[in-house]
């Protein structure tokens, strides 16, 4: 991972930059003594609630009650977006939908006065394709580069061609959520999402699934998912036959990982949303629903009622109506 940590390294005064001209937008202090959370309410039926008060929402840290200090509803707070894509043979069939949708999504989301985004891909490594910019253009272009990663090259016998290069096998999705958060969501400020359109797949990550998720929490980044089950990405396989990039090769279906699952916690545990991209919606519908929750958010910021020093705190946002479902972190880690 260090090459791709290199690769980042490489453009953060970009970054920087755009840090400090965001600084004097703030709704209220960012200051490590006040925790923020962004939190998103439905009704039963699935309906975003859009005209709570403060005194709607109750916040308790480790079962502790909070007193909510800050409130905003519908948050004019800048919106740093991370796209990332799972360029990897098994969604090759995707590639160009998810293309078109994700510029739709950047033109209609960004303001280009407030608003940054990146975009990053995804398979063997992890590739920073654009740096932090507000200009759709750059965005653009950056969508335009997304490409399949070519499938290794077999012989007869299932082996490589001496000849040619081997490309390194596995899918990194860990090490680029990891990366994503640590290197560019940590060091920006207000509403932070991460949209990823992938299988959920991962068989290249030097991180870990529960490290991932550590760094999106701690850099306060929402984690969108947008899953393409296995089964519409390549045909089923029984023992020995066609391998996953069309070579020959075993690649047992029971030691397949799921996807669906590992996608569902990652959202889960940072606050953000789940979604399946197949026949019955589209990556515009779905983008659309994340483009709603991102303008329906509430704002709320409290300061802990004391200090337990470094370590995670679990955190429960609730509201006085009990049939109201309430989506937001699960918890936050306290570095000091």
């Amino acid at each position: 991972m260090a090459a791709s940590r290199l690769a980042f390294a490489q453009q953060t005064d970009k970054a920087q930059q755009a840090d400090k001209a965001q600084s004097g937008d703030q709704t209220f202090s960012t200051d490590v003594n006040v925790v923020n959370v962004f939190v998103t309410v439905r009704d039963k039926k699935g309906n975003i609630i859009r005209d709570l008060a403060k005194d709607d929402f109750k916040v308790e840290e480790d079962n502790r009650p909070q007193t909510i200090k800050y409130f905003s509803r519908e948050s004019d707070l800048p919106l740093t977006l991370g796209l990332l894509v799972d360029t990897s043979g098994s969604m090759r069939r995707f590639i160009e939908q998810e293309r078109a949708a994700s510029y739709r999504f950047f033109d209609q989301v960004l303001r280009e006065d407030k608003d940054l985004a990146f975009v990053i891909h995804f398979d063997s490594e992890v590739e920073l394709l654009q740096d932090l910019t507000s200009s759709r253009k750059m965005l653009e272009k950056a969508l335009n580069l997304l490409d399949i990663a070519p499938p290794r090259q077999l012989n007869r016998r299932g082996q490589g061609d001496p000849g040619q290069p081997r490309p390194r096998a596995g899918t990194t999705l860990y090490d680029a959520v990891l990366l994503a958060s640590d290197d560019m969501m940590r060091k920006q400020k207000g509403r932070k999402a991460l949209i990823l359109l992938t299988d959920g797949e991962d068989n290249g990550s030097k991180s870990t699934l529960t490290e991932a998720i550590v760094e999106a929490q701690k850099a306060d980044t929402l984690v969108y998912a947008i899953h393409f089950g296995e089964e519409e990405s390549y045909p089923p396989m029984m023992g020995r036959g066609m391998g996953r990039h069309g070579g020959m090769g075993r690649y047992p279906q029971q030691n397949r990982v799921d996807g669906k699952k590992i996608l569902e916690r990652m959202t889960q545990e940072t606050g953000g949303g789940y979604f399946e991209g197949n026949k019955k919606q589209t990556i515009d519908q779905v983008y659309a629903q994340i483009q709603d929750e991102l303008r329906s958010q509430y704002s709320l910021g409290y300061t802990p009622d004391k200090d337990a020093g470094y370590g995670y705190r679990k955190l429960r946002v609730t509201t006085n109506e009990r049939s109201q479902i309430v989506q937001a972190r699960d918890g936050y880690y306290a570095e000091k």
